[in-house]
Formats: C-alpha cells, sequence, structure tokens
C-alpha cells in the first residue's frame, strides 16, 4: 500500500553555498558601497562588534579587514563556476550585496554596475545548467542605513528593503527561481550588529530594539514574498534558519522543558515567516518581560497573506542543555549558540559537535512543525586543512563527516521528509564569519589564502572534490538500501 521510497528525488539539488561577504572581495568596486562586514576587522574587536559595539563607520588605519578582498570571487568567478561545474553541481546558493545595487541604502536609483555583475554570474552559472539560490540579505546591511537611521531599528528600513527586492525580482525574473530573505534570521537576537545592522547605545533597552528590529524584518520579509509572488509567480521564495535540534542532559522534565525553551527561541521568527502569526509563547514572553512592539495597522494582516513557500536552514551542530546549575558549569560556547557538552557526541576543532543523527532530528522536527519543503541550504565541516607538496588536500575527515550525514539526510527523506536539495557550506574556502580567518576551512577547493590576507588565490580540488563530484553522479543512491 504504501510505496517505499529508495532514493533521492531526480531533481534534487547538489551544490554548494556562499555569502558575498565572504567571497566577493572588491569592496568598494565600481560603485559598491560599504557593508557591516566590511568594518569587521580580525582579532578580538571583531566578536564586540558582532555584538553591537561598533567603534567607526569606516575601516580604520592598522586594522586588516578580510571582507575588503576575501576570495576574490567578484574577478574570478568564471574561472569558480567551471570548477562547481566539473563536479557537477545542479544548484550555487550565492547571496546578493545589498551595497553592490544600493551603495547608499535608500538610493532612489540601483547601480547599473551592481545589477550586471550579478547577471553575468548568473548567466555564467546557467550555461552549465546550475541553478542559482539566492539570499537576498546575508549578514549584509549597507554601513549609511546604519549610520544614519540605526539599521533593522528603524522601520524605514522595511521601505528600503522592499525597494531593493522588486528591483531584484524585476532584473532576475528570467535567472533565479529560489530565492531566500534573510540568511538565519535568528542569529540577529545573538550577533545584532551582523544579522540586523544593530549597533547599540548604552541607555537603550536591548532586548525590546532587538525584538522591535526582527517585527521589522519579518513585515519586510513578507512583504518580499508579496513581490515575489506578483512579479516571478513560477519561483519559491523561502525563510533560512540557524538550526539545530537541542536534546535535554538528563530525563528531568525540566531540562526538557529547558530544551524546547532553547528551540522556541530559533523557531519564533521562522514560525512567523510560515505560519504567519505570532505563536502564544512570543506572545507571553513579551508580555512578561515588558516588550511592546510597535505594530502598525496592516502589518499583522501583510505576515499572515505572504507566508514563505520553504524552509532553509543551517545545521552544523547540535545542542545540549540542563536545567542544574551545576551542570551548566560545564558549558561550552565553541558554537554562537553554546552547549553543555555532550558526553555521547565527538567535536571538532572549533568544539561543534559533530551529530550526524541530528540532522535526521531537526529535519523531520522542521518538517513536522511547518509541513513545508525543506532546504538543506548550509551544513560542512571547519578545519584547518594541509596542502601538501603534491598540491593535494587529503581530507578524508571531511569526507566521513559529509558521508555520515548525507546517510542521515537519505533517512530523513525515508521518513517522508519532503528536501529539495542540499547545498554544503563553503564549497570552495572562504573568510570565516566568526574569525574573519581563512584557517577554518570548509570548501572541496582550497584557496591560496592565509589569515593576514597573503597568499596567490590560487584555487586547488581537494580529495572531497573528487569524492563529492561522485556523490552528485549517482544522486546519492549509494545511500538507499535496494
Amino acid at each position: 500500500m504504501f510505496q517505499k521510497i529508495n532514493r533521492f528525488p531526480d531533481n534534487f539539488l547538489w551544490g554548494g553555498a556562499t555569502a558575498a561577504n565572504q567571497i566577493e572581495g572588491a569592496y568598494i568596486a565600481d560603485g559598491k558601497g560599504l557593508t557591516t562586514v566590511d568594518l569587521l576587522p580580525t582579532g578580538p574587536k571583531r566578536n564586540e562588534i558582532a555584538m553591537g559595539k561598533l567603534d567607526s563607520y569606516k575601516p580604520k588605519e592598522g586594522e586588516f579587514y578580510p571582507s575588503h578582498q576575501a576570495i576574490d570571487f567578484y574577478h574570478r568567478y568564471k574561472e569558480d563556476i567551471v570548477l562547481f561545474a566539473e563536479m557537477g553541481f545542479k544548484c550555487f546558493r550565492l547571496s546578493i550585496s545589498w551595497a553592490r545595487i544600493f551603495p547608499n541604502g535608500n538610493d532612489l536609483e540601483p547601480n547599473e554596475a551592481g545589477l550586471q555583475f550579478y547577471d553575468d554570474v548568473f548567466d555564467e552559472l546557467l550555461k552549465y545548467n546550475i541553478e542559482p539560490v539566492v539570499t537576498i540579505c546575508h549578514f549584509d546591511v549597507p554601513v549609511n542605513l546604519v549610520k544614519n537611521y540605526g539599521g533593522w531599528k528603524n522601520r524605514k528600513m522595511v521601505d528600503f528593503f522592499e525597494r531593493y527586492t522588486k528591483i531584484l525580482f524585476n532584473r532576475y525574473n528570467k535567472k533565479v527561481k529560489y530565492w531566500m530573505t534573510f540568511n538565519e534570521i535568528n542569529m540577529l537576537l545573538h550577533l545584532p550588529y551582523i544579522g540586523a545592522g544593530i549597533v547599540f547605545e548604552e541607555e537603550e533597552n536591548k532586548e525590546q530594539l532587538l525584538y522591535q528590529a526582527a517585527h521589522h524584518e519579518l513585515v519586510a520579509s513578507a512583504l518580499a514574498v508579496k513581490a515575489c509572488h506578483e512579479i516571478i509567480p513560477d519561483a519559491m521564495i523561502g525563510c533560512m534558519l540557524a538550526a539545530g535540534c537541542a536534546y535535554p542532559y538528563s530525563s528531568n522534565p525540566d531540562d526538557t522543558w529547558k530544551v524546547m525553551e532553547m528551540e522556541r527561541e530559533s523557531y519564533f521568527l521562522i514560525d512567523v515567516q510560515s505560519k504567519g502569526e505570532y505563536p502564544g509563547y512570543a506572545k507571553r514572553f513579551f508580555r512578561e518581560n515588558g516588550i511592546e512592539l510597535q505594530i502598525e495597522a496592516g502589518d499583522l494582516d501583510i505576515l499572515k497573506q505572504h507566508t514563505v513557500d520553504y524552509i532553509g536552514f543551517s545545521y552544523y551542530a547540535s545542542r545540549c542543555t540542563s536545567a542544574d546549575p551545576e551542570i551548566l558549569k560545564n558549558f561550552t560556547d565553541g558554537n554562537i549558540f553554546g552547549s553543555v557538552v555532550n558526553p555521547y557526541l565527538e567535536t571538532s576543532e572549533w568544539g561543534w559537535t559533530i551529530d550526524p543523527k541530528g540532522m535526521r532530528i531537526t529535519c523531520n522536527q522542521l518538517y513536522d512543525r511547518y509541513e513545508k519543503p525543506l532546504f538543506i541550504v548550509e551544513n560542512g565541516l571547519g578545519a584547518q586543512d594541509i596542502l601538501l607538496e603534491n598540491d593535494t588536500v587529503e581530507d578524508d575527515y571531511r569526507i566521513d563527516y559529509l558521508d555520515r550525514h548525507f546517510a542521515e539526510i537519505a533517512e530523513a527523506i525515508q521518513d517522508g521528509v519532503d528536501i529539495i536539495g542540499y547545498t554544503s557550506w563553503g564549497p570552495i574556502d572562504l573568510v570565516s564569519n566568526g574569525t574573519g580567518q581563512m584557517k577554518k576551512r570548509y570548501g572541496y577547493i582550497y584557496v591560496d589564502r592565509n589569515n593576514d590576507g597573503s597568499g596567490t588565490l590560487r584555487r586547488i580540488k581537494k580529495k572531497s572534490f573528487y569524492w563529492y563530484k561522485n556523490i552528485i553522479a549517482n544522486n546519492g543512491n549509494q545511500y538507499f538500501q535496494e
């Protein structure tokens, strides 16, 4: 009666994922304006700024800003896309830099050179039958909007963003069929400068401002969905969540409740984007914490009427938590979200738990919760790869990591989860968002660039390059038992 699922869907979108500010470089080329990430240096100041303590609205002498050159995809995209095509990519996730299109964010007319650059990139991808998957805003706010409007704290950002999205949809309506509004929208609550261009003043109520900014982004996202459906009726537009299931440290009901609270904090914004309304638990949180959102007439209707078509998400690690203060002393912040050390799991060099089973659990949880197609748009292992003298990188550890995660994705598909595709993070080595360094490498393609910006930028295939090529060629069917 019930037919067995024994393969990835025929149209499954295998590929890789990147962000403009981590690969493009050319940070003020051809009319581009400064973005928030262009003011993030390497070193200890980086995390302070990411949390909202920016001390300058222009680059400072003596600081190194890795986004300014990144891996120079702006000038080398054709070379890189050839490599993606050789691996057999069905899609490539990239983001558009808002300041490349509107240098100040609120310009009345777009920058034609910026629009043309993405036209050229999309044309190159389509030449090799690679579908562009485009994130409209990936930790990328024009600095002018931060300096003069306060970033997403300001309601005017909704109008600026709507104008930006309509330009994109009208320009690329024949070339891009998969869109996402905000990358990892829940990161706004954890890294407010990176997530929303927010710089805090000493006297400001941070929690009130964060959730008000979140409301602005939610309305802007819904308006983008509306515009996309009107301008490109055959397109799909989704949201994007920094995901990862959480486990109670013990069977104590208080630990289980702590997990639910942790997950709700992550799901909250996606609940609104997918279901079209603020959930009851969020309303209680606002009420009990004195948070009063300024909601304009029509906002709630906009949220309700323009929900996303699919759920994009990143999965790198699971988490573990407890209500016991003594257990919480064994807490690690290797990942932005942090976790109690899980004794059943190993960790990466950066302290992130390696939990393939968590991928299957996360897929099932999200599909059960939203009943919408999922798109795994970030996953991978950051490691300090070593380039050998014979121009090879023996990254068997990455192959092992991905192999175990792909097996669990196959299990999720057999569970009945509808998954559109998979784009591993950083298919070509890129600048780390967290540290600004190059040593945390994710790619199938090694880039000769060091933490200080030195290097030739030469591209070199790793062992995983050929392994992933084989996975794609077989559409992952090796993960299904006949």
